[in-house]
């Protein structure tokens, strides 16, 4: 799991019941819209992310109708394992103690 994917779970797991449009998400993990969207739509087709869109007519709120993303039952349960496992270290069966060092 890339350290992007990470930042935004963590993000939708700081409150996850609570729907966070897709900017308010980069702003929190910072990253960019143009890294956090594609990530966003992985997870929701992964099924770990709902989303909706705003109802609210632009010309009134004076900006795009704004989408809005929240983790699912099974989202949460996944966010936490993944999580998880990326934390844990990796063994790359070198041994640094006995492992030959540069020349």
């Amino acid at each position: 799991m890339t350290i992007p994917t990470q930042l935004v779970l963590q993000v939708l797991l700081q409150e996850p019941g609570e729907e966070r449009y897709g900017y308010e998400v980069g702003e929190l993990a910072g990253l960019a819209s143009g890294t956090v969207h594609p990530i966003l739509a992985r997870l929701e087709g992964a099924g770990w992310v709902a989303s909706r869109w705003e109802d609210v007519e632009a010309s009134v709120a004076g900006r795009p109708p704004r989408r809005y993303y929240r983790l699912t039952a099974d989202g949460v349960g996944s966010a936490h394992d993944a999580l998880a496992r990326a934390r844990r270290p990796r063994r790359t069966g070198l041994d640094p103690w006995t492992a030959p060092g540069p020349t």
